[in-house]
């Protein structure tokens, strides 16, 4: 399935170890196949929340072709790509693409962060040499800088550039960008507590750490907000607070995996430097899950 009429519950599905470290693939199957039937809308890999800054190239092609093929053309597959040197992020953007993804993430150049035209020549790059629809990753908390508006501006007409995940968190920043989104640019949220607000911007959904946990509820939030009933969007949105807030009590995806896990649906492990959530927050992780009924 293409990007074209993409929108709603992107996953950012988490990418499950077993108790060796390695990649659990039954349980990355179990995954897919619990998104698909919770009505998720597209499915990304290898993003901050799969771990992929810990994982080689080598592990990132076996994840990104398995979950393709997994998917098996039922919604779009996006691959992360992103990475501070602007070549490694156009080889892996050239390896992805040649797997069959669909579309690609491309992050800013944390750590040596560059200036506004390095920064715009760093996406330009793969823009340039790709063929497949590629998002623009707004994430300054953790890169340490930001797309600027005026770089949104200059690359948002680019053919390659299908849209933003804005996750700065900074409504004032979204409403400008907002001024760039349109049938060919889209925006989407990176924030799970900020996705109605980016809605009414008109953004065209979010890119979620919930939906792991939760894609039905995600799902119908969008689908309500796009069928006129922003009463049932909001009240979705604002009914999850909590649990959206207990999955980011800690540094993603450490209390996500440990809710997948309470769910039965992974091992918990991580890949280092991530270690286990605190005694607190998994009470916190079991009342949220509880309350939206998702384990018992």
């Amino acid at each position: 399935m293409g990007m074209d009429k993409l929108r709603g519950s992107i996953v950012a599905l988490v990418t499950p170890f077993d108790e060796r470290g390695a990649i659990d693939f039954d349980a990355l199957g179990r995954l897919v196949d619990y998104q698909l039937e919770g009505g998720t809308d597209g499915i990304l890999v290898l993003g901050t929340t799969g771990e992929s800054s810990t994982m080689t190239d080598i592990e990132d092609y076996e994840v990104a072709r398995f979950v393709k093929e997994r998917v098996a053309g039922r919604v779009p597959v996006i691959g992360g790509a992103g990475s501070n040197s602007t070549q490694e992020s156009l080889d892996k953007s050239l390896g992805l693409q040649q797997l069959g993804l669909d579309g690609l993430l491309l992050i800013t150049p944390y750590y040596n962060k560059s200036n506004e035209e390095g920064i715009y020549r760093h996406f330009k790059t793969v823009l340039d040499a790709v063929d497949i629809p590629c998002i623009l990753y707004n994430i300054p908390g953790r890169t340490g800088c930001k797309i600027s508006e005026e770089n949104v501006a200059r690359l948002c007409g680019h053919p390659n550039a299908w849209g933003i995940k804005e996750a700065s968190g900074d409504i004032a920043y979204a409403t400008a960008v907002a001024r760039y989104v349109s049938d060919d640019f889209r925006m989407f949220s990176g924030n799970d507590d900020m996705v109605v607000p980016i809605l009414s911007l008109g953004g065209s959904g979010v890119i979620s750490v919930w939906a792991d946990v939760a894609p039905a509820a995600v799902h119908e939030m969008c689908e309500a907000w796009f069928a006129g009933d922003v009463a049932r969007a909001r009240e979705i949105q604002l009914g999850n607070l909590e649990l959206v807030h207990s999955l980011f009590a800690e540094v993603n995806p450490i209390p996500v995996k440990a809710a997948l896990a309470s769910m039965g649906l992974i091992y918990e492990s991580y890949r280092a430097p991530l270690w286990e959530p605190t005694d607190e927050t998994r009470s916190r992780l079991a009342a949220a899950l509880k309350g939206a009924g998702l384990i018992d």
